[in-house]
């Protein structure tokens, strides 16, 4: 199979797909990078609050024309806003709520992820790329479940799911599912399944572009997110 056989989710499109699973009445932290994407996806129906550790309870979507707001940004310094009933908080606090292990959810970036769930994502240990521990290993201890959001490979097209972290580890063992812009795969005792993958890719494939070997679930799905809601 060539590249050409399918199309890869973009960044908006792994942020949907993240929100679609976050449960009503969940606390989530949004990590920096892909993840702060979030807040526009989640269900109208359903009321999840968004933590930022920069200082925010009740994070919103991104601000729409003329809403902008210097003055309220997420940890990746983007422009954000406030549901009705949020507030900002002093960061001390922010990681109060962390620590306090009061966060249901962290969705997270990442350099790497191993197949038994070590997560590497504050340093490439590349002079040229500063490290930024920020609150990831606060967060990865902290929060009551991890989830990564993260392209499938690196800009050389190597894999970034491997057997074993090549990078310095943020936390072991801490991440439960990984969304790619490839497929969704949940971290298991037993190995990593895949519960869905975009149309056009085969198991084989994917495997290909993955280190540690992949299980499909039974129940596996394609994923298929709207096009429309890629902003």
């Amino acid at each position: 199979m060539t590249s050409q056989a399918y199309k890869p989710l973009t960044r908006e499109q792994m942020a949907w797909r993240a929100a679609q699973d976050l449960p009503e009445g969940a606390f989530v932290n949004l990590g920096i990078g892909i993840p702060t994407l979030t807040a526009s996806y989640v269900p109208p129906d359903r009321e999840v609050i968004f933590h930022s550790e920069n200082g925010v309870l009740g994070l919103g979507p991104k601000p729409g024309p003329g809403e902008e707001d210097e003055n309220l940004i997420d940890a990746g310094k983007n422009l954000t806003t406030l549901i009705t009933g949020g507030c900002y908080v002093h960061h001390a606090d922010a990681f109060l709520m962390i620590r306090g292990g009061h966060l249901d959810i962290s969705l997270l970036g990442a350099f790497e992820v191993s197949e038994k769930g070590d997560l590497a994502n504050w340093t490439t240990e590349d002079p040229a790329f500063p490290p930024g521990v920020g609150g990831a290993m606060d967060l990865a201890v902290g929060a009551k479940e991890i989830r990564v959001l993260m392209e499938h490979t690196d800009k050389k097209g190597a894999p970034r799911i491997l057997k074993k972290c090549s990078l310095p580890l943020t936390a072991p063992g801490v991440v439960k599912r990984i969304y790619t812009n490839l497929a969704v795969i949940d971290v298991t005792p037993h190995g990593l399944v895949v519960i869905e993958m975009i149309p056009g890719l085969t198991l084989e494939h994917l495997q290909t572009l993955t280190e540690p070997k992949l299980q499909l679930a039974g129940s596996w799905q394609a994923l298929e997110p709207p096009q429309a809601r890629a902003a």
